[in-house]
């Protein structure tokens, strides 16, 4: 064979071997680009699931139902007291807070107080996250019955029996209907087939959480926070601590020249405006 022919042979061989580099090089690339595209399409899949999921968890719930006479933005605030009140006490609580507890066994004699004198309108936002926090239902619970005392007409009775049993923080007795309709017996005239439906049915379910949606927004942190026209004043109303006779006199100064509100038996309360009813501005740090 002469040496021309050994060449090409020798040449023919090299470039196929050449080529099936290359395929098997390409192949593995390819390969390599098809489990990376899985992985992507795998994680494009979780992001946009993660998306969704993210997306229901903070879609804001609108409650089916609101309770009778609540008032505010969606109707998420239960008012309590003469509307046309002179002042307003804003108040966040939750059923299961102990501080809650301590507030209205110290104040609430007092707050009805001023409210019976016409000094005092009050509105209550009912929240619910110390469920979240130690787990159970008192807190979701215990704001749907208050809800459904207030269809009854009986909020404010109702709302004080409640703080006077409260449990420890951790037990979620209040987790139980039972308790709850059980309490509602010390309340004269609550006790009925329609309030323990409304207990049972968990009524107010939805607009418990969009109640407690609310709060989330709002800029505070802990309950209870209470505000007197807007200014935070618990436990202190600037260098002065909180207490009945406090309250009594605060309340007094803010109202000095101001008509007492009215109210009376089948006569219902002026609606507030908007500004004096509700102030939502977060308390300086």
């Amino acid at each position: 064979m002469s040496e021309k022919n050994r060449e090409g042979k020798r040449s023919a061989r090299e470039k196929m071997l050449e080529a099936r580099a290359s395929d098997e090089t390409r192949a593995k690339r390819n390969k390599k680009l098809g489990v990376i595209g899985g992985v992507a399409a795998v994680i494009a899949v979780a992001v946009v699931v993660g998306v969704v999921v993210q997306n229901q968890r903070s879609k804001p719930e609108t409650p089916v139902a609101a309770p009778v006479g609540a008032v505010a933005d969606k109707n998420l605030v239960i008012p309590s007291g003469p509307a046309n009140a002179p002042s307003v006490l804003t108040v966040y609580e939750d059923p299961r807070c102990p501080a809650c507890g301590a507030f209205e066994r110290q104040l609430s004699p007092t707050v009805d107080q001023l409210e019976d004198q016409g000094k005092l309108y009050v509105n209550y936002h009912l929240v619910s996250f110390i469920d979240r926090s130690l787990s159970g239902k008192g807190s979701k619970y215990g704001a749907n019955a208050l809800a459904c005392a207030q269809d009854a007409g009986h909020f404010r009775d109702y709302h004080d029996v409640l703080y006077r049993n409260q449990p420890e923080e951790t037990s979620d007795s209040f987790g139980n209907n039972a308790t709850l309709l059980s309490l509602a017996k010390q309340v004269n005239g609550l006790d009925s087939p329609t309030f323990e439906s409304c207990v049972n049915d968990n009524r107010y379910g939805g607009w418990v959480s969009s109640v407690q949606q609310d709060f989330d927004k709002s800029g505070y942190k802990s309950t209870p926070t209470v505000l007197l026209n807007g200014k935070p004043i618990y436990p202190k109303n600037g260098e002065e601590q909180i207490s009945p006779e406090n309250l009594v006199k605060w309340v007094d100064a803010a109202n000095q020249g101001k008509p007492l509100g009215t109210t009376g038996p089948g006569k219902e309360s002026p609606a507030p405006s908007s500004t004096a009813a509700e102030s939502n501005t977060p308390p300086s740090p």
